[in-house]
């Protein structure tokens, strides 16, 4: 929707000491009962979609099983069939994951695609997002090919398993002249899918574990790196804005370093980027796969609802990947640091709770008929046409105005020199983009028919995000634009739905 470049002028330090911090998502205790509440709420959302009762999410027996597992204790006496045997392998199995999409980001080959324009720290790690001015702008270089990446786990799991077979040729003459029995060989295939499905809830707890322990080390990190630069030539770590409250609860939880980086530009490791669109989203069309393959091995075959939502949601993994470069210029990359609540969202709760409907069509499937299935293949298309559609045209106009595929859109000029769309998607809605993920995500939704309310978790909590989001985007604008963003809104006066919302 814009133009961005991130040039605002850093406020002197007596004139930031008087100005009240602003928090989100209710402050430090909202942000204490999010990071309490999220990792049990996501345990009870994967009993759930294997019961198909919205009753299970107040199964506190269930729940006492598998954190006490988590902490090491036998909260339940020990009458838990999940325990720490099983824990230990989910564990590594995690973290195996994670290193092998580091791998790849690594040895792929890759495009060398340069960030939104950031702030420089200068001996200031106060300055965040909100400080620096044009000279002062780096950017940091990504390497962009988490679409090849996707391709090959999806070849490697599907055709290049490695495993050990034993081959048995006691008949043969020549093993027996041989006076043996076989041998062991090693052989290529299909990964083991179905351990997924089997161990669902263990791999959800195993990631908990992991998430909580990175969200520590970079929370510590902006203390321990901060002391250590007044005695060494290391630059400061650039701060986001919204993490710097003071309080350790919220700023654990939202985050305070911008973009944490290991290494130099080039050649190292950005950890936000990385996670935001590798383990996560791959993660969650694997699980989707094996659900599909236990629901075949279960009934002989593969419903249309299974094969709808896998497809609906491989379709969406593949595009954002496919499309990794624009989201260097969303707030998630420019703005919020990197703490637990992107963290545990991106390889927490979106593999494992996104992938809600494909758990629950295992054991719960509606048998949707063919009126059901074009209707929702209509629904599930306009929403991918309006959400493609307006990010692509916002992305196009903010690297290149001038090109022809957007040159012909009007739009409202600013005091800071940027642009903001009035014509084209972004004339009907200041936030249309939304408007059309949600309508793909209760498409999902759908395709479980109307059985259960359990896989209509999604629909609810996405509307409520993507609210809660877009008065996020509307007051960094006011903030940022000033009298441009009023006169703004009244060119473009609708957020969601034009001429209603």
């Amino acid at each position: 929707m814009t133009n961005e470049t991130m040039t605002k002028k850093t406020p002197s330090t007596s004139t930031k000491q008087h100005q009240p911090f602003e928090y989100e998502f209710g402050g430090p205790i909202g942000a204490f009962l999010t990071t309490l509440l999220l990792p049990p709420l996501t345990l009870l959302l994967t009993h759930a979609a294997s019961t198909g009762k919205l009753t299970s999410l107040l199964d506190t027996d269930f729940l006492l099983h598998h954190l006490s597992s988590a902490v090491g204790s036998s909260i339940s006496g020990g009458s838990s069939s999940f325990s720490s045997s099983r824990l230990v392998p989910c564990l590594i199995a995690t973290l195996a994951w994670f290193l092998f999409q580091v791998l790849l980001q690594k040895v792929l080959p890759c495009e060398l695609v340069q960030g939104a324009p950031l702030p420089r720290n200068d001996n200031d790690t106060s300055a965040g997002v909100g400080g620096g001015g044009k000279g002062d702008c780096k950017r940091i270089t990504y390497r962009i090919n988490g679409h090849l990446g996707f391709w090959v786990t999806l070849l490697l799991l599907g055709f290049g398993w490695p495993y050990w077979k034993f081959i048995d040729e006691a008949s043969s003459a020549a093993a027996a002249a041989a006076g043996g029995d076989g041998w062991w060989t090693l052989q290529f295939g299909c990964a083991p899918l179905h351990l997924l499905y089997d161990y669902y809830t263990e791999l959800a707890t195993a990631s908990i574990i992991w998430c909580t322990l990175l969200s520590i080390y970079l929370y510590a990190r902006t203390h321990t790196h901060r002391s250590s630069t007044e005695t060494t030539t290391t630059s400061p770590l650039l701060l986001a804005k919204g993490g710097q409250s003071g309080n350790h609860i919220y700023d654990f939880f939202i985050g305070r370093e911008l973009n944490p980086t290991w290494g130099p530009n080039h050649t190292g490791f950005e950890w936000k980027e990385f996670c935001e669109l590798r383990p996560g989203l791959i993660l969650w069309v694997v699980l989707n796969l094996a659900f599909l393959s236990v629901q075949h091995s279960n009934l002989g075959y593969v419903s249309s609802s299974m094969l709808l939502v896998n497809a609906f949601q491989f379709f969406y993994v593949w595009d954002a990947l496919y499309q990794e470069r624009a989201i260097l210029t969303t707030m998630d990359i420019t703005t919020d640091g990197f703490g637990f609540m992107l963290v545990f969202g991106d390889m927490v709760w979106v593999p494992f709770t996104y992938s809600l409907q494909a758990r629950y069509l295992v054991d719960h499937d509606p048998g949707m008929g063919w009126v059901g299935i074009t209707v929702i293949l209509l629904v599930n298309m306009v929403g991918y046409g309006i959400f493609r559609g307006a990010n692509s045209q916002k992305d196009a106009f903010r690297r290149d105005p001038s090109h022809p595929s957007v040159s012909h859109l009007k739009y409202h000029p600013t005091e800071r020199g940027t642009r903001l769309l009035i014509s084209g998607w972004w004339g009907l809605a200041r936030k249309v983009n939304y408007t059309g993920d949600w309508i793909m995500g209760l498409s999902w939704c759908l395709v479980c028919g109307f059985g259960s309310v359990v896989p209509y978790y999604y629909a609810v909590y996405f509307a409520i995000l993507l609210v809660h989001r877009s008065e996020r985007d509307e007051h960094m604008c006011r903030e940022k634009y000033g009298a441009d963003w009023g006169r703004y809104k009244e060119l473009v006066p609708y957020r969601f739905i034009p001429g209603v919302l």
